[in-house]
């Protein structure tokens, strides 16, 4: 017969560790919604910064330009910005974009390139630091909710590389926001910058909603329309220097938004694990209570039978 403190210790060591789990499903829900505040609040600017770069691109047709961002040369070196988390209990969040990573590594080996790593998270550092593999760069500690301060530091890391030749090209592997329960490592060439790249494309808002007592994605299209730059307008400075320097911000905004990309899927991975060991916390007090309830059934139905069998003895 079971033992029934056992089964009240075990379903008490259960019911303690689903409060932590809820408890932290909860925090990553909120920080969710922050990292979507954040998302909805630096747009703008981007907008903004695609339309004027569509309109230099169309007033002086970018091929005859020669700045060094755009500057197409052989590849030799190829630099890995990975984006992984500092922290675990978020599923198969760091080892699907490790995973993603090692793939392209091997791909740019089996076609003769070399490839250096620029890592961005404790997770992606422990573990390609264990296996010595080549390393240049390394960021850890980043706020949970990426800041633009964070995204220019590692723009400057990957704008050193490539303009001093060390490297070709700069790719970036980071997990791209699908739904609450979905995410998808993808990779991104960051430099040399493609003309043709800086065009405005669709997009989407996540926005985290509530519904029926439960978290949902709800998706939102936001498209910017490509404008052209007046053909009268006057530049105080040549056209030339103002994209020269709009570029690197152009290469910031999109690394802060790769950045905010792999923070909202980290916290939606934390969020489904949590819930799900949650779930599980539920199922196995539901079960242990079963069993816990047929042993004190059964210890009591043992205790009458003793106490009726001691009677007959007596009569």
């Amino acid at each position: 017969m079971p033992n029934l403190k056992t089964i009240r210790d075990r379903i008490k060591s259960v019911k303690n560790p689903r409060k932590i789990t809820e408890a932290m499903r909860l925090v990553a829900a909120a920080k969710v919604r922050r990292a979507q505040e954040q998302v909805t609040a630096t747009r703008p600017f981007a907008d903004r910064l695609a339309q004027v770069l569509y309109g230099l691109q169309t007033r002086l047709k970018f091929e005859d330009v020669d700045l060094a961002l755009l500057q197409q040369r052989e590849v030799k070196t190829v630099a890995l910005l990975v984006i992984s988390g500092d922290r675990g209990l978020c599923g198969g969040y760091n080892s699907n974009v490790i995973r993603r990573a090692e793939n392209r590594a091997k791909e740019l080996t089996a076609e003769g390139v070399n490839y250096k790593y620029v890592l961005v998270g404790r997770k992606a550092n422990q573990y390609f630091k264990r296996r010595e593999q080549p390393i240049d760069a390394s960021f850890t500690g980043l706020e949970q909710i990426p800041t633009a301060d964070e995204a220019a530091n590692i723009a400057d890391e990957l704008l050193s590389l490539f303009l001093s030749d060390t490297v070709d090209r700069v790719e970036l592997v980071y997990t791209k926001f699908v739904s609450l329960v979905s995410s998808r490592p993808v990779v991104q060439t960051l430099l040399p910058l493609d003309p043709q790249g800086l065009e405005a494309a669709d997009d989407e808002i996540f926005r985290l909603t509530s519904r029926g007592g439960k978290f949902e994605v709800e998706r939102q299209a936001a498209t910017t329309e490509p404008k052209n730059l007046p053909q009268d307008m006057i530049f105080e400075q040549d056209p030339v220097q103002i994209l020269e320097a709009l570029l690197p911000l152009y290469l910031n905004n999109q690394l802060l938004r790769s950045l905010q990309e792999s923070a909202a899927s980290e916290l939606a991975a934390r969020m489904t694990a949590m819930n799900n060991a949650s779930d599980n916390a539920k199922e196995l007090t539901k079960s242990l209570n079963l069993v816990y309830n047929k042993a004190r059934q059964a210890a009591i139905t043992q205790e009458i039978l003793e106490v009726v069998g001691g009677a007959e003895a007596l009569g």
